[in-house]
C-alpha cells in the first residue's frame, strides 16, 4: 500500500499532531527517526520534525504533505575533532552555548510553538530541553533512544571540570519530565528515566535486491564489497589500492568531491540509500553507532569497527554486535597503515546470527499513537537528577579501550532496581560468568584482556595435556580445575614525568598502560597438589608444600616456561625466612629461571615483612602483555599482579599502596634491581586515563590528575632493551646519592666554620640542608647558589669512601675502582622535581596552544637532562628528534601543531619514549609516520603504547570456579 493510500485509509481516524525533536549529533538519529515518522504518517498523522539534519535525510524517504521540517539546533551532541575523536570539553562548552545560556528563551519559544501547532505528543531522540518544554506547555512527552546525554556527558565532566556538573544535572532533570522511555536494543544506562518500554531494532527496510544494487554499481557477483563508513564525519584519509586484497572493491561513504580514489575504491553518492548498499555488501569498515550496528545486524553484514574515544554509547553497542557474532575490531594504527587484509579475512569467516525483530519503527509508532490518544502508563516518582548524582560525585567514568569495556555500573543497577527496570540488556553476557567459569567474587570489568585470560584458562581446563606448546602443557597440569582459583591484574606504566628522580624524592606523574599482567593463584594441601613429572620424582613425601609457576610467553624471551621449588627453601634452619641476600643468590643460579624471582619473591617478602607462613602448596600462572625491556614496568606489573593474587588467595587484606611498597622490596632485594617505588605504585594504585601524582618520599600519593580531553600521551619503543638492573642506571643512582651526601657535608661545614654562606643564609635553611633527606627537597635556586660550584663533575669510589664513608643508599653498592659522575646525576632530580610540578600545574590550566607547547618543552628539557646524566641512547634520541621534526613541519605549524614534546622514560639507556600531542586523528597519523621513519632508519618497527587501564587496586581480584556443566 502506498503512503497516499495509507493516509486515505486512515482519514476516518483521528489525525494527531506529533512534535519530533532530533538531536544534532550525526545522521544516525535522523535515519532511525525517519522510520518511526514514516509509520506515524502512514497512519494519517501529522509530524513536525525539529532537527538540524539536512532535509533530504527525511524527504528522500517520506513524500507526504503531513511531514513538516523545522530547522532548529537545540543540542549539539558530542563535538568531534575528527571521525574517531570526541572533544569532551568542547562538547560541554558547545552544549552550554546552545542549550544552557539561552535556556529561558528556548523554553519560551518552544512552548509557544508547541501550542501553535496544537501538538498532541512531544517525542524526543533525544533532546533534553524538549521534555521540559513539553511539560511547560502541558503536553505529554516520550523519548525514543538507546542512550541519553546525561550518561554520555557524565564522563565529560571529569575532563571539563566539576563546574559543569550543573549541566548534566539539568539534562537529567529535563529527561525526568518525560513520561516514559521507548528503549532500543544495545542501550546504555539511562538513570534519568523512571519508566521503560523495550522495543526491537529500528531499521530502515531495503528497497532493492542485492543483485539490483550490484548491477547498478557494475559489481560482478564474484567480487567482494566493503563499505567504508565513518558516519557524517569527513575522514579526509588517503586510501590506497594496496589496502584491499585482490577480488575486493570498497564503497566509500561521505567522500569529498575533491578526494582522489584508487580504482578499487568507489565513491557513493551522498544520497545513496545505505540499507540497500549494506544488503548488497560483504563487510563494513567504520565506527560504531546505532545506525551502523542496527543495520549491520539486521542484514547480517560483518562489521569491522574502529573504536572512537570518549563516546560511552559504543561499548554497549559493541557488546551487542559481538554477541551476535557480527564484529571484528581493527586497531586504529592498522586502519591508518592500510593493514586491512587480516581483518577482512577474519570477517568473512563470521556467521552473523541476529534473529531478533527489526520492526522497531512500527512498534514505536504504535506506542506513540496509543500514548497520544490518551493511554496512560504507571509513573514512578524517582528524580532523574538524584539517581544520576552518584555517577558524577563519585566520578563514574567509562574507561578507554580496553578498560572501557565496562558492564553496567553498580550505581545504575541500584537505580534500575528501584524502578523495577532490568539493569542489564538480555543480549549482554553477565560479568559473573565467563565461558567455563563462574565468578564467585569480583568483576572482570569488561576488560578484554581479562576476558581473554579467563578464556585461556577455560581452554586449558578442557584440553588437559593435549596442547602442543610446552608452556600450555605445563599450565594445563598446574591447577586442580575443580577448586577455586584467584586472579589479579596489574598494568604496566608510562612514565610521563619524573622518571629517575623518584629515588631522590621527586613528584612523579605516571599513567597505567593498556597492557597488563594477569596472575592466577591456587592454594592446595600438599597431598592434593598436582605435580609435574620431575617434581613428583623429587618428592618422597607429599606433605611438603611446594611452589609451581608457569610463565606464558616465556619461550619468546628464551627462558624456561616453568619453575618449581619447595617452599621450605625459603626458610632457614632456625625456622625463619631466609635473608634477601640468600634469596638473590638462590634465584640467580639459573639465568633461564631468574625470572621466577619476580614471582616467588613476593612470597618471601610476605613472609619477612608480614610474618605470613605458607603451609599449603601454591600454583601460579603468570601471563603478561606488558612488553619486557621497554621501560614500561613489565617487572612491576608481574610483582603487583602476583602479590595481589597471592594475598587474596590467603585472605590477606593489604592496601594497594602497601602492595606497591612490598613489591619494591621484591625488586630491590630479591631481584637485585635498584628501582624506586613509582613503577609499583602506578601499577597498584593507578586509574585508567589519569596520571598518578606521587611524591616519592617514600610514597605519598597526592591524587589522580585527569588527562585533559585535548591531550594524549603515547609511548614509542626504541627497540633498545632497557633494564633498571643495568650498570648505567645504577651508576647514575649512586652519583645522585653521592651528590646528596656531599651537599649535606657542605652545609654542615658552613655551620661549623661560621662561613660567609652561613651568615648570608638563614641558619634554619642551612641546618635543613645539612640533614637533607631527599635531593628533591632542595630548590633549584638554592642548589645553584650554594652547592653547584662545589660539586665535582665526577669522583672515584675509592676517593668518596675515604672522605665521606657511606653514600646512604641501601640498594646500591659503590665500586671502589669505579668512577661516578656527580654533577649531572645530582642536578637532574632537583630540576626535574621543579619541571614535574610545573607540568602538573600546566595540565590543569585553561586549554591553549601555549599550554601544550609548555608541556612539550618541559618534556624536551627532561630528555636533555637524562642525556647529560649519561643514560640516553641513540634510539631514544632519534625518536625524540623525529617528534621535533614532525612538530616543526610547516604543515604542523599551519594547523597549530599536533605533537609537542617527547622524552626518554623510566631508567633510560633505551626503552620507551613518551610523546605528548593533541588528541586527534592527525596526531595518530603522525605517530604512524614516526614509526615508519624509525623503521626506515633502524630496521626496527617500534611498538606504540596507546591507551590506559585500571590499576590492581581498582581491579581488585576475581575468585573463579569451573562450571559444573563444563
Amino acid at each position: 500500500m502506498s503512503e497516499s493510500e495509507s493516509e486515505s485509509a486512515a482519514s476516518s481516524r483521528s489525525s494527531l499532531v506529533f512534535a519530533y525533536y532530533v538531536t544534532g549529533h550525526g545522521f544516525g538519529h535522523a535515519t532511525r527517526v525517519v522510520e518511526v515518522v514514516r509509520h506515524l504518517i502512514s497512519s494519517g498523522h501529522r509530524v513536525h520534525v525539529v532537527s538540524a539534519a539536512p532535509e533530504f535525510v527525511f524527504t528522500m524517504e517520506i513524500h507526504s504533505p503531513n511531514l513538516f521540517i523545522r530547522k532548529v539546533l537545540l543540542d549539539c551532541g558530542s563535538v568531534q575533532a575528527d571521525a574517531l575523536t570526541v572533544d569532551r570539553r568542547a562538547s560541554l562548552e558547545k552544549y552550554c552555548e546552545i542549550a544552557v545560556e539561552p535556556r529561558d528563551s528556548i523554553l519560551a519559544t518552544e512552548v509557544e510553538w508547541l501550542k501553535s501547532i496544537k501538538a498532541n505528543l512531544v517525542v524526543s531522540d533525544v533532546v533534553p530541553i524538549a521534555c521540559r518544554a513539553a511539560a511547560n506547555a502541558g503536553i505529554r512527552s516520550v523519548c525514543v533512544t538507546n542512550f541519553s546525554w546525561d550518561f554520555i556527558y557524565a564522563e565529560y565532566v571529569m575532563a571539563a571540570g566539576h563546574h559543569h556538573r550543573s549541566i548534566v544535572w539539568q539534562i537529567a532533570e529535563d529527561y525526568s519530565h518525560c513520561e516514559f522511555l521507548i528503549r532500543l536494543p544495545g542501550y546504555c544506562p539511562m538513570p534519568a528515566f523512571h519508566d521503560v518500554i523495550d522495543i526491537p531494532l529500528v531499521v530502515r527496510p531495503v528497497h532493492k535486491s542485492r543483485q539490483e544494487v550490484r548491477r547498478e554499481l557494475g559489481v560482478p557477483d564474484n567480487v567482494k564489497l566493503l563499505i567504508f563508513n565513518f558516519g557524517g564525519q569527513p575522514t579526509g584519509w588517503t586510501l590506497k589500492e594496496e589496502y584491499l586484497p585482490a577480488g575486493w572493491l570498497c564503497l566509500v561513504c561521505g567522500a569529498s568531491a575533491k578526494q582522489e580514489l584508487p580504482p578499487n575504491f568507489i565513491a557513493l553518492p551522498k544520497d545513496a540509500y545505505t540499507p540497500d548498499v549494506i544488503a548488497a555488501s560483504d563487510c563494513m569498515l567504520g565506527k560504531i553507532g546505532y545506525g551502523t550496528v542496527s543495520e549491520a545486524l539486521a542484514y547480517k553484514l560483518r562489521f569491522i569497527f574502529v573504536r572512537r574515544d570518549y563516546f560511552n554509547e559504543e561499548p554497549f553497542l559493541r557488546k551487542m554486535l559481538e554477541y551476535y557474532q557480527g564484529g571484528v575490531e581493527m586497531i586504529r594504527r592498522d586502519l591508518l597503515a592500510g593493514c586491512w587484509a587480516p581483518y577482512l579475512e577474519r570477517a568473512v569467516t563470521l556467521k552473523p546470527c541476529y534473529d531478533g525483530g527489526i520492526d522497531g519503527g512500527e512498534v514505536a509508532a504504535k506506542i506513540l499513537h496509543d500514548t497520544a490518544m490518551g493511554k496512560k502508563r504507571s509513573k514512578l516518582n524517582l528524580s532523574g537528577a538524584r539517581r544520576l548524582r552518584d555517577a558524577i560525585i563519585l566520578g563514574f567514568q567509562l574507561q578507554r579501550a580496553p578498560g572501557r569495556d565496562l558492564s553496567v555500573p553498580e550505581w545504575y543497577q541500584v537505580a534500575g532496581n528501584e524502578a523495577g527496570i532490568p539493569s542489564v540488556d538480555q543480549t549482554q553476557k553477565s560479568s559473573k560468568f565467563v565461558e567455563g567459569f563462574e565468578i564467585l567474587h569480583g568483576d572482570h570489568l569488561g576488560l578484554s584482556d581479562t576476558i581473554g585470560f579467563l578464556d585461556s584458562l577455560a581452554t586449558l581446563a578442557k584440553i588437559g595435556g593435549h596442547h602442543q606448546e610446552r608452556e600450555h602443557l605445563a599450565a594445563a597440569a598446574l591447577f586442580n580445575w575443580e577448586e577455586d582459583i584467584v586472579v589479579a591484574r596489574a598494568p604496566g606504566r608510562l612514565d610521563v614525568m619524573g622518571g629517575i628522580a623518584d629515588y631522590s624524592g621527586s613528584l612523579v606523574l605516571l599513567m597505567p598502560t593498556r597492557e597488563a599482567c594477569h596472575a592466577a593463584v591456587q592454594r592446595n594441601h600438599p597431598s592434593k597438589q598436582k605435580l609435574w613429572k620431575h617434581a613428583e620424582a623429587r618428592h618422597h613425601s607429599r606433605d611438603t608444600p611446594i611452589l609451581e609457576i608457569v610463565s606464558f610467553g616465556s619461550e619468546l624471551s628464551n627462558r624456561g616456561p616453568t619453575f618449581d621449588m619447595d617452599l621450605s627453601d625459603l626458610m632457614d634452619e632456625d625456622g625463619k625466612p631466609i635473608s634477601y641476600e640468600k634469596a638473590y643468590h638462590y634465584f640467580s643460579r639459573d639465568p633461564s629461571q631468574k625470572w621466577a624471582a619476580y614471582v616467588a619473591g613476593t612470597i618471601l617478602v610476605l613472609m619477612r615483612e608480614m610474618g605470613v607462613r605458607f603451609e599449603d602448596s601454591i600454583s601460579i600462572l603468570v601471563s603478561s602483555t606488558v612488553p619486557e625491556g621497554k621501560g614500561v614496568s613489565s617487572s612491576a606489573s608481574v610483582e603487583v599482579a602476583t602479590m595481589s593474587a597471592v594475598a587474596a588467595a590467603h585472605g590477606l587484606e593489604i592496601s594497594p599502596r602497601d602492595v606497591a611498597l612490598l613489591c619494591q622490596k621484591v625488586e630491590n632485594y630479591v631481584v637485585g634491581a635498584p628501582c624506586g617505588v613509582m613503577d609499583q605504585m602506578a601499577s597498584a594504585c593507578g586509574e585508567a586515563n589519569k596520571l598518578l601524582a606521587m611524591i616519592c618520599q617514600p610514597a605519598e600519593i597526592l591524587g589522580l590528575v585527569e588527562i585533559p580531553s585535548h591531550i594524549r600521551f603515547w609511548g614509542i619503543d626504541s627497540g633498545i632493551r632497557h633494564s633498571v638492573g643495568g650498570s648505567d642506571y645504577g651508576s647514575v643512582r649512586i652519583g645522585a646519592f653521592i651528590g646528596k651526601t656531599m651537599i649535606r657535608s657542605f652545609a654542615s661545614s658552613f655551620i661549623d666554620t661560621n662561613s660567609e654562606e652561613a651568615e648570608e643564609e638563614s641558619s634554619e635553611l642551612i641546618e635543613s640542608d645539612a640533614s637533607l633527606d631527599y635531593l628533591c627537597n632542595l630548590s633549584p635556586h638554592r642548589f645553584q647558589a650554594l652547592y653547584a660550584s662545589k660539586l665535582p663533575q665526577s669522583i672515584t669510589g675509592e676517593e668518596f669512601i675515604k672522605k665521606y664513608g657511606d653514600h646512604g643508599d641501601s640498594v646500591t653498592t659503590i665500586d671502589r675502582n669505579g668512577t661516578y659522575a656527580i654533577m649531572a646525576p645530582t642536578r637532574h632530580p632537583i630540576y626535574e622535581n621543579f619541571r614535574v610540578q610545573a607540568f602538573k600545574a600546566l595540565l590543569t590550566a585553561t586549554p591553549s596552544e601555549e599550554q601544550v607547547i609548555g608541556l612539550g618543552e618541559l618534556m624536551y628539557q627532561c630528555h636533555d637532562s637524562y642525556s647529560a646524566c649519561g643514560i640516553g641512547s641513540d634510539g631514544t634520541d632519534r625518536l625524540v628528534r623525529l617528534v621535533q621534526n614532525m612538530e616543526n613541519l610547516k604543515s604542523s605549524k599551519t594547523e597549530n601543531g599536533t605533537l609537542y614534546g617527547a622524552k626518554i622514560t623510566g631508567g633510560g639507556s633505551g626503552g620507551t619514549v613518551c610523546v605528548i600531542g593533541k588528541a586527534s586523528l592527525r596526531s595518530s597519523e603522525q605517530i604512524l609516520q614516526i614509526q615508519k621513519k624509525y623503521k626506515e632508519a633502524t630496521g626496527f618497527m617500534p611498538y606504540v603504547f596507546e591507551g590506559s587501564s585500571p590499576g590492581a587496586g581498582k581491579f581488585g581480584y576475581l575468585k573463579i570456579r569451573k562450571n559444573s556443566a563444563t
